[in-house]
């Protein structure tokens, strides 16, 4: 299935620089996909710590649970990812497959299989075949390289249109450190951890249960706050990786610690960018939509209509049509199960005030709105006059594109 590039895409992909202490190997190993890479193997310098979110779903795959047992060790020397199978849904087969994967990346990597965290993606229910990945390692092993962030980021894409890669800097104290990282998420997009897969790498020395508190904030602002199609995917992980091969700075043993507040604001650009780098490949999507909610009785009740409104399949299919129907934002809103007064509501879309006071305003002209509409970013604003909640997500339109995207997933 060959895919056009997403039109919401940058102009351009980043160039990210060499960070101490990651190597990347990317390959084609044929594992479902042809005259492509499929896997990636990252060699970690001794000593590298990692934190991690993980899906919350019920029917979660084999990788997240392997990952989920070791994360506690806060130990990291390797990470392979491969896509095209997500090696969900097939039981003890599932488990001894990646048994045999870290296995392998293990030996080839000179530590041990618990330091080796896994990621895959793709059709859900098929065996994976672990052989093909362990006759590959030699492979993928030779081809480590510092530099090639952007063959990492192809190789762990499936129905993705373009390669997710951001760099930040941030200095901890007088020391510079840098934020690389790779995401991969296009369909089965939904808020419930973090949404698809992520790696963060950071050559910054800090200590595995700092690293677990920062990705906790900056998963809540981000890769939590998007959505494409409200379906979790049963693989959603991010990772984040910090390496201590950089130069040497301050010693941090607190999250809150004052020296951290630029690695935070790094981090969180780091997360916010590549997450909205996902809505703007979501399958079939044209445009790109921020839905901002305000007076609510708490963020949670924010989040809630918020998400009620960029999930609604007849709001994101009028903006695909380019209709400024707002009774549908009214309707999401309503539907949403959250405190909402229909007589306190105001909307508002593209800047323009559509309604105040539970109704449409006198002399509401409609053609700003929907000049509006024709463009490839919509802005929605919601205030619901009960309170101070706030809360912003990001979602696309839905296009027939996502049927015909879907309908020939598996072939």
């Amino acid at each position: 299935m060959s895919l056009a590039i997403s039109p919401l895409a940058p102009a351009q992909s980043p160039h990210l620089p060499p960070l101490a202490g990651v190597r990347l190997g990317a390959i084609e190993a044929g594992l479902k996909y042809r005259n492509r890479r499929d896997l990636l193997l990252v060699a970690l310098a001794p000593g590298t710590t990692v934190a991690g979110v993980f899906t919350k779903s019920k029917t979660a795959g084999a990788p997240v649970v392997w990952c989920r047992q070791h994360l506690p060790a806060g130990q990291a020397r390797g990470l392979l990812v491969n896509a095209g199978n997500a090696n969900v849904f097939n039981g003890a087969a599932g488990a001894a497959a990646v048994n045999r994967a870290a296995g392998a990346a293990a030996a080839a990597l000179a530590c041990r299989p618990t330091e080796v965290f896994l990621a895959s993606t793709g059709v859900i229910g098929e065996p994976l075949d672990a052989e093909a990945i362990v006759a590959a390692m030699d492979s993928a092993h030779h081809a480590l390289d510092s530099a090639d962030w952007a063959g990492a980021a192809a190789a762990i894409m499936t129905t993705d249109t373009f390669p997710k890669l951001a760099t930040r800097t941030a200095k901890i104290g007088d020391t510079d450190v840098t934020l690389n990282g790779i995401t991969k998420g296009s369909g089965m997009i939904a808020p419930d951890m973090a949404t698809m897969l992520g790696f963060l790498f950071t050559d910054a020395c800090l200590p595995a249960a700092v690293l677990q508190t920062l990705l906790n904030r900056a998963v809540a602002r981000s890769y939590n706050c998007i959505t494409v199609d409200s379906d979790t995917s049963t693989s959603d992980s991010v990772m984040l990786f910090a390496t201590g091969a950089g130069d040497q700075h301050a010693i941090i043993e607190h999250a809150n610690d004052p020296r951290l507040k630029d690695f935070k604001r790094a981090l969180n650009e780091l997360c916010h960018d590549l997450a909205l780098q996902v809505v703007r490949d979501g399958e079939g999507a044209q445009k790109l939509i921020e839905v901002s909610v305000t007076g609510a009785t708490s963020a949670a009740a924010a989040r809630t209509v918020a998400l009620s409104v960029a999930n609604s399949p007849l709001v994101k299919t009028a903006i695909a049509g380019e209709d400024a129907n707002w009774g549908r934002v009214v309707m999401a809103v309503g539907k949403s199960g959250a405190p909402a007064d229909r007589d306190l509501l105001a909307i508002e879309i593209g800047g323009v005030t559509i309604a105040q006071a539970g109704r449409r305003v006198d002399g509401y002209d409609e053609a700003p709105v929907a000049e509006h509409m024709r463009g490839e970013a919509i802005n929605i604003h919601i205030d619901l006059g009960l309170g101070r909640g706030r809360a912003t997500v990001w979602t696309c339109d839905l296009t027939h594109a996502y049927i015909d995207i879907n309908a020939d997933y598996r072939s």
